[in-house]
């Protein structure tokens, strides 16, 4: 039996937000109180960690790689004090201008404090802070209506892009196959599909859009509209990836592209043609315990005009499996900030020899 497992969960980081259980029947909780929401937040195991995770995001989400790095050759006070500087320039900035004028003046206000005002002997105390304080709020419930009218378009789109994905894992006499995806957004630009080509043929794909969030999304979905129409018409994956190339090229969106491993197999064979433009290359684990990769032979779809593809030949024999994975494998994260990498891929291969796809994956 020929076996084939492939893995996209193309995250840097897997985070969960747990809620606290309830009955949704339950009169309390139809309407809760903010007391009663606060304390559930308050009794969380995870609180802690969520908020950690929440610093670590918002410092690299306002601050880009240069600037991280030029923080970490300050000193203490000295980068506390940029710290601050930098992150506050990055907030106004991301901002809308009228939104931008609306926190500055907060700001002052929040600076100012009690002011006293002399005019014509008569002193007047007046404390600027609560309308700093009420410009703030302001602000934020504005933001968080955009984040909410914004995250249910996108659970819109989530759902589009889940029924895109294969539902079950097709039976191919010969061989056992097996996917995983999981997006690091609410969607991402990630690609498992399998594509009927005929009673004897089956093509297997796995691409990765670059960048995330919808402008991948909505390319990863062309890609594969390109690929089901395309696949089963072409006579060589040479001339598929070309023609797929020439229309991304053509209709995707500026500086996107995408890699693919496109394979297609046949019935009681090890025998597999593929594709690899500009994938990582997946590892085809051999019976001897010898690790063959099979590596991209072209540029990733879309990049450039006129690109040559190269189809490529495999065999695998009875027990051997081919794992096909993203980058969202290797570029995975632990608490720590360290990257899972392509050793720790490798390393895990004999122990995967001695599992089914399903389990491995």
């Amino acid at each position: 039996m020929h076996r084939a497992v492939s893995g996209d969960p193309s995250t840097g980081a897997f985070t969960s937000e747990c809620m606290p259980p309830h009955d949704p029947n339950d009169p309390r909780w139809r309407d809760p109180s903010i007391g009663r929401v606060v304390w559930s937040d308050l009794r969380r195991t995870d609180l802690t960690d969520s908020m950690g995770r929440d610093l670590r995001d918002l410092y690299r989400f306002f601050l880009d790689a240069e600037t991280r790095a030029r923080l970490d050759t300050m000193g203490r006070v000295h980068r506390t004090f940029w710290l601050i500087g930098w992150l506050l320039k990055s907030l106004l900035l991301k901002l809308a201008p009228s939104r931008r004028f609306l926190l500055l003046l907060a700001l002052v206000l929040g600076i100012l404090g009690w002011t006293s005002l002399d005019w014509q002997g008569v002193s007047v105390k007046f404390d600027f802070r609560p309308w700093g304080f009420l410009l703030l709020l302001f602000i934020l419930m504005l933001e968080l209506k955009d984040k909410l009218l914004a995250r249910d378009e996108i659970q819109v789109a989530r759902s589009v892009q889940q029924a895109l994905q294969p539902r079950e894992h097709p039976k191919l006499r010969g061989w056992e196959l097996w996917s995983y995806s999981v997006p690091a957004n609410d969607v991402g630009g990630d690609l498992v599909d399998y594509i009927e080509l005929g009673p004897e043929r089956l093509g297997v794909a796995l691409g990765d859009v670059s960048g995330k969030g919808l402008g991948a999304a909505l390319l990863s979905a062309k890609l594969q509209a390109t690929l089901r129409a395309l696949g089963p018409e072409s006579p060589s994956l040479d001339e598929l990836g070309e023609r797929m190339n020439t229309i991304l090229v053509k209709d995707g969106i500026e500086n996107r592209f995408a890699t693919m491993f496109y394979a297609e197999l046949g019935p009681d064979s090890g025998h597999v043609r593929f594709l690899n433009a500009g994938h990582n290359p997946p590892y085809l684990f051999r019976g001897s315990g010898e690790i063959q990769e099979l590596r991209a032979s072209s540029l990733p779809l879309g990049m450039l005009p006129g690109t040559t593809y190269t189809e490529g030949l495999a065999d695998l024999e009875t027990d051997e499996f081919l794992l096909v994975y993203s980058d969202g494998v290797t570029e995975a994260t632990d608490v720590r900030g360290e990257e899972f990498g392509e050793a720790r891929v490798r390393a895990l291969l004999p122990e995967l020899g001695r599992l089914t796809p399903e389990r491995a994956g």
